[in-house]
């Protein structure tokens, strides 16, 4: 059974994608953006969130003033460490990509769920500003306790994620040895002959 959150996001992503190709055809910027979050516990006990975000242009004009901002991460929860949560860019052209990274350290315990990251950009051919919306991240464990993990899970999940990968090596080994140690029947043979 698939994951709810997951089939969500591809209802969203698919329809982008089928409309994105259809706009690509008009002479307008068509912006897609994904952002994407990842946690990192640190020794200290910290937690950091890197958080990336991708701007393509699938349309088949120039965006200009080009500007992110992801103000989804309350000043409360999160201190930002590395970079910042607004970007601008002069243009992004037709099939071009704009990448911009930030990382924040979490202060408050619990479950954190963030909201699209908001681009906005103008055409030449429109007065007013246009404005577009990254995907949503998925829910985010902030400082989760995780249990310590079991030495026979952590041998079982081996096990299956490179199972079929050790066989097939230990096959290829025992074929190999076989192939260069000398017969245990040969070598008898070979002394009965002498006498």
């Amino acid at each position: 059974m698939a994951n709810p959150i997951a089939k969500s996001l591809l209802s969203v992503l698919i329809p982008l994608f089928l409309i994105s190709s259809t706009l690509a055809i008009s002479d307008v910027p068509f912006i897609v953006a994904h952002k994407k979050a990842s946690l990192k516990r640190l020794k200290s006990g910290a937690e950091r969130v890197s958080v990336s975000v991708n701007i393509y242009n699938q349309g088949s004009s120039t965006a200009y003033d080009v500007s992110l901002t992801d103000d989804s991460w309350s000043k409360d929860v999160f201190d930002v460490v590395n970079g910042n949560v607004s970007k601008s860019w002069e243009r992004l052209d037709a099939g071009g990509i704009l990448s911009h990274t930030y990382e924040l350290e979490a202060k408050v315990q619990g479950m954190f769920y963030g909201a699209p990251a908001v681009i906005s950009f103008r055409i030449p051919t429109k007065a007013a500003l246009q404005v577009a919306y990254s995907t949503p991240i998925l829910p985010l464990d902030i400082l989760a306790e995780k249990p310590a993990e079991n030495k026979v899970e952590l041998a079982k999940r081996l096990l299956a994620k490179y199972g079929s990968q050790i066989s097939v090596i230990s096959i290829v080994v025992l074929f190999v040895y076989l192939l260069t140690s000398p017969s245990k029947s040969g070598a008898t043979k070979g002394s009965k002959k002498r006498r």
